[in-house]
């Protein structure tokens, strides 16, 4: 299979990838031979793509010509020996690998000796599943995301024998096909199952502190970080039949990595069946009239007018004037202590400047404030102050939300760990530095990659919240990776090139 589209393509496996990957690539003008070992899956599947394609076409959505185009390049198969004349065999069955490696024995001697073999496997390494094949320079992993159609993403995946002809021919494919190709070194969970799994988790991490709860999570990573969802409505829509397991196994593949540490909450969840939507209930209620929890703290306290600041900081400042607020040149012993403090709990911070921790009511400034502000106090806080605080944010027209002392507070911890492993991917050479947020924004439809998040907050300030976050937890979950405290130190400014 040259540069010179259309080629033949064979897909084996009609579920949801595999059909997928067949109606994407007919929708090009390539012919699609389609196999699946169940009787008639083939024919279901592709008459299930063509109902939808009509459809689009009775809408206005998809002209004649396009569907007939589409209907003319897929065509069953009944058995391995009809995918001879492919030039690409794309493999998309069961994550098993004595199966995969089964399929692509016979499939090395059925194709021609210059055919292409993928693997569109999610998690087996490539290396392992064409370990016994006699021509493993043609194979490699082509790893599309679910729903194909619309997922722009592909992650390339050479093996240790993958020869350079062939990543530059499955490059070109993917570009032919509309989608945006990304090359993977072949490591447990590639590059986008392997760098989301900070979100989730250290969001898990926090709701097992009791810092918050999986709304007030989530509504602080949509309204202050812009993600589309938060951790716990992603992980309820993946369900925790899927993001427990691929957790617990790349844990476990990085040799009990502590930053892809999960937590005996999540693995309760899957075994007690609350899998998410799927079940009717996970971190959230599914069930019909079921009442969507509130993130939003409510006070019929007065609104502060009076805010001394614990730091001389422009964002503090900055942040008092939106409020309307008086602020005080010279401490009263009275009026709330306004603090923004980076990776440090208000415990920590307080005792550190020598305040007093009552008084002091902690701002997260370091993402947007504009639509939800977090305000966090420490054990001993006095709730009529920071109530204060928070009827001064709602009459300012946002919406605030209270939690309890927590390292980075919440959408700094579990940003700066998004980060984080997205420096030590580079680290690690998995992608280059902008493919690494590409398939990260393509992949997860994360709002930055995890090295633009990084460009965002600084080198330095992730640096610190990550430093402070290790020390005052004693958890090396935290530790910073190499790639970016040497690029924070030598204050590197377009350090993601």
């Amino acid at each position: 299979m040259e540069q010179n589209f259309p080629a033949r393509l064979g897909v084996v496996g009609a579920g949801a990838m595999g059909a997928g990957i067949a109606e994407v690539a007919a929708a090009c003008g390539i012919p699609v031979t389609l196999l699946d070992a169940r009787q008639n899956a083939a024919t279901a599947a592709i008459d299930a793509i063509l109902g939808r394609a009509c459809k689009r076409h009775a809408a206005g959505k998809l002209e004649q010509a396009q569907l007939d185009r589409l209907a003319s390049a897929l065509s069953p198969a009944e058995d391995l020996s009809d995918l001879a004349a492919c030039d690409l065999v794309i493999e998309a069955i069961v994550e098993d690998l004595d199966a995969k490696r089964g399929l692509f024995a016979q499939l090395e001697d059925i194709v021609a000796p210059d055919a292409l073999l993928a693997t569109n496997t999610s998690s087996l390494p490539i290396g392992v599943v064409g370990a016994a094949l006699h021509h493993p320079e043609r194979f490699a992993g082509l790893h599309f995301f679910n729903p194909v159609p619309l997922m722009k993403l592909v992650e390339v995946i050479p093996g240790p024998a993958t020869a350079a002809a062939t990543m530059d021919r499955l490059n070109a494919f993917s570009l032919y096909i509309g989608k945006e190709p990304v090359i993977v070194r072949d490591t447990p969970g590639f590059l986008v199952n392997l760098g989301g799994r900070a979100f989730a988790t250290e969001a898990l991490a926090t709701l097992q502190e009791n810092v918050a709860t999986p709304a007030q999570i989530d509504a602080i990573m949509r309204d202050c970080c812009s993600f589309r969802m938060g951790p716990f409505e992603l992980m309820d829509l993946t369900g925790m039949d899927v993001n427990f397991t691929v957790s617990q196994f790349l844990h476990q593949s990085h040799f009990a990595d502590p930053r892809l540490r999960s937590t005996p909450l999540h693995r309760y969840m899957l075994e007690t069946g609350q899998l998410g939507r799927k079940a009717g209930r996970g971190f959230y209620s599914y069930a019909e009239g079921a009442a969507a929890p509130s993130a939003d703290a409510r006070t019929d306290a007065a609104p502060a007018t009076q805010v001394g600041l614990a730091e001389n900081l422009p964002e503090l400042a900055e942040f008092a004037a939106g409020l309307g607020v008086e602020v005080l040149a010279q401490d009263d012993g009275r009026a709330p202590l306004l603090a923004f403090p980076l990776g440090e709990d208000v415990t920590a911070h307080a005792l550190r400047l020598g305040l007093d921790p009552r008084r002091v009511v902690a701002v997260d400034l370091a993402f947007d404030t504009t639509r939800r502000v977090t305000l966090m106090t420490a054990p001993n806080g006095d709730a009529g102050l920071r109530d204060s605080v928070a009827a001064a944010v709602i009459a300012s027209g946002r919406a605030v939300t209270a939690i309890a002392d927590s390292t980075g507070f919440v959408a700094q911890r579990i940003v700066a760990m998004v980060a984080n492993l997205g420096c030590e991917m580079a680290q690690m050479g998995l992608a280059a530095p902008r493919d690494i947020d590409k398939a990260m924004r393509l992949g997860l439809n994360y709002p930055l990659g995890p090295l633009e998040w990084a460009e965002r907050l600084g080198a330095s300030r992730l640096l610190s919240i990550l430093r402070q976050m290790q020390a005052l937890s004693g958890d090396d979950r935290y530790r910073p990776s190499p790639w970016l405290r040497r690029r924070a130190e030598l204050g590197l400014d377009s350090w993601a090139a």
